[in-house]
């Protein structure tokens, strides 16, 4: 069995250009598996019955797994069964038949606009790299953007008269971003100043110079979504957020400022480049949340129910 995990961990380097992180996780996961249903003398992928794939879900389940990561896992599991079935070495994809765990249904947290402006604030624009972070933080938020399609943007994408973004998203799919007015001027000033600046920096050898449109320090194209994140975090550190911020924390908060700011769900799961509305419309649970926060606190009527009610506990 290890052998064939072996053959579809090339495919996926070699056709389907999976990243190095993606297939270390797939040979660690699904050779978890695999030594799951040695130790019960399953030694052959066509020996696997969807009993043993239930019977393994349920071990990681009793082990304290959450409950994405067993979800996960069985997605894996199914990739690889899709590629044995394409090479002929099972009949069918039988982890296909196991339902996937139901996924809980947490409510994205996001800043308050008084905390993204704190943070979109703090770099120091009067140093290359600072221009570059201001500019990398206000596309996050504005743009509504993940943390790869940032990464994934060229120069070419930028259309600043238009205040717009040309974005790839989760499958290749393209969308357009719009930017507001201070993303627009963070993000010329960076392309005036800072990266002609980071570029200068970059060695002679290093031939036709990078498209990516942001550059490290050495003037080369910022590969690692780790460091987007360790960028955040310096100015989560240096604002004081009450709270963990990741990249995503900004796209939540982009979309529910969107909501709470009026905008339709349709017009927001666009910018968003949501496939499905039902994943948008998680956004307006937490922008309810807020509204019956104010009306609690600010409509007359919510104040008298709810001082009848306490007046009512202690008769």
């Amino acid at each position: 069995m290890h052998n064939e995990l072996k053959r579809f961990l090339l495919y996926l380097d070699t056709e389907r250009g999976a990243s190095p992180y993606t297939i270390r996780n797939y040979g660690a996961e699904i050779g978890e598996f695999i030594n799951f249903a040695t130790d019960r003398g399953v030694r052959r992928w066509i020996d696997v019955e969807t009993a043993l794939i239930r019977s393994w879900l349920i071990s990681l389940h009793r082990t304290s797994y959450h409950p994405s990561s067993v979800a996960r896992r069985l997605y894996e599991l199914r990739s690889c069964f899709r590629f044995l079935v394409r090479e002929g070495l099972v009949e069918e994809n039988i982890a296909g038949r196991v339902r996937t765990p139901r996924q809980p249904r947490t409510l994205p947290e996001y800043l308050t606009v008084e905390q993204v402006f704190d943070l979109l604030s703090a770099p120091d624009v009067s140093k290359p790299l600072g221009m570059r972070d201001a500019a990398m933080l206000e596309v996050l938020y504005s743009g509504g953007l993940r943390r790869g399609e940032l990464l994934a943007l060229k120069v070419g994408d930028v259309n600043l008269s238009e205040r717009r973004l040309r974005v790839w998203g989760k499958g290749s799919k393209e969308r357009v971003a719009l930017l507001g007015e201070p993303a627009t001027l963070a993000l010329r000033r960076y392309l005036e100043v800072s990266r002609v600046q980071l570029l200068a920096k970059a060695k002679a050898e290093q031939g036709r110079p990078p498209d990516s449109l942001f550059l490290n320090h050495f003037g080369r194209p910022i590969s690692s979504a780790k460091t987007v994140s360790n960028i955040l975090a310096k100015y989560v550190k240096e604002v004081d957020l009450p709270r963990r911020v990741t990249p995503h924390t900004l796209r939540h908060s982009f979309a529910t400022h969107l909501l709470e700011g009026g905008a339709d769900i349709r017009a927001v799961q666009e910018l968003l480049g949501h496939e499905s509305p039902q994943t948008t419309t998680l956004y307006t649970q937490v922008t309810l949340n807020h509204l019956r926060g104010v009306v609690k606190h600010a409509h007359p009527r919510a104040k008298h129910s709810e001082d009848a009610a306490l007046s009512n506990d202690t008769n």
